[in-house]
């Protein structure tokens, strides 16, 4: 577990950031961004598409670095998975997370890695102590090789183990409580995984550990009209869909102002629409602080 110093670290991010919505960054969108300087607080980078430590998307994420501030959020290092975590792909991110000092690093609670093979998904845990044990020890890991107080996202799912013997929230509160870890909450996961699991997203919100949550992530998802089992996809290929606004409208109410993030990663519009995405949730932001003036 991260000493208190420790945990500090990173959570003091720059005040843009705080006050303003962020985008994911794609390299789509380098030169816009570069011509226009537009209104944000913050890019988000998926770290595995920053670790060369040369090319085109590391010259651009250093233009970028002197105008705005960022997050890096991982999607491969396996934190739920059965095996070690691995070394190599580890020191890579240490050294990505070094360098651009983001106001936050994030990861999954998922696994993504069997054996020598990487899946390229994020896929479910079950939630019992075999489980738990072993995300503990590799955030308590990740945590020491990056000195800082990382975020954990809760998942998007699909289905439910019959080995779980614990709700998702007594895990992730938890899982916090021994590692001293933040939690990037995911509005748009859990509409997700309710609508899937057949559970209410506003209970689970009301549930959450929400004293532990630093950052929001804010998606677009697709649905699967399987006439025997519709399910909700957590594709971010579509903009933030009515349940996920009404979703946030009432996670804000419940938690307070959190910094936030308008994630795409499929189906690029136009940088002016996720930026109007964006002013969406600040506009939201915004009003929540004009009712709670003293959080």
């Amino acid at each position: 577990m991260l000493s208190q110093s420790q945990q500090s670290r990173g959570a003091n991010a720059p005040s843009g950031f705080i006050q303003k919505t962020g985008i994911s960054l794609k390299p789509s969108y380098y030169h816009e961004i570069l011509d226009a300087h537009p209104e944000l607080g913050f890019f988000e980078i998926h770290a595995e598409n920053y670790l060369n430590l040369g090319g085109p998307a590391r010259h651009y994420l250093q233009k970028i670095r002197e105008f705005y501030a960022f997050t890096v959020h991982g999607v491969g290092l396996s934190i739920g998975g059965e095996m070690p975590l691995d070394q190599q792909h580890l020191r890579r991110v240490a050294q990505l997370v070094s360098e651009v000092q983001p106001a936050v690093f994030s990861e999954h609670l998922a696994w993504s890695t069997h054996d020598n093979a990487f899946l390229n998904d994020l896929l479910p845990v079950a939630y019992n102590q075999a489980t738990l044990d072993r995300v503990c020890e590799h955030i308590d890991q990740l945590q020491s090789r990056l000195k800082r107080r990382v975020l954990i996202e809760n998942p998007s799912t699909y289905f439910e183990f019959k080995h779980s013997d614990r709700s998702e929230i007594d895990f992730i509160r938890d899982m916090v409580k021994r590692t001293g870890c933040g939690l990037l909450l995911d509005v748009n996961n859990v509409d997700v995984s309710c609508f899937n699991n057949h559970s209410n997203p506003y209970n689970y919100i009301d549930e959450f550990p929400s004293s532990a949550v630093e950052q929001i992530h804010l998606a677009g998802h697709t649905l699967d009209n399987n006439p025997i089992v519709p399910l909700k996809i957590d594709s971010h290929d579509e903009p933030v869909s009515h349940d996920v606004w009404d979703l946030y409208r009432h996670t804000l109410a419940t938690i307070g102002d959190r910094p936030t993030l308008i994630e795409r990663d499929g189906n690029l519009p136009p940088l002016v629409e996720l930026l109007a995405e964006a002013q969406q949730a600040d506009t939201i932001r915004d009003a929540i602080r004009q009712e709670n003036p003293h959080e």
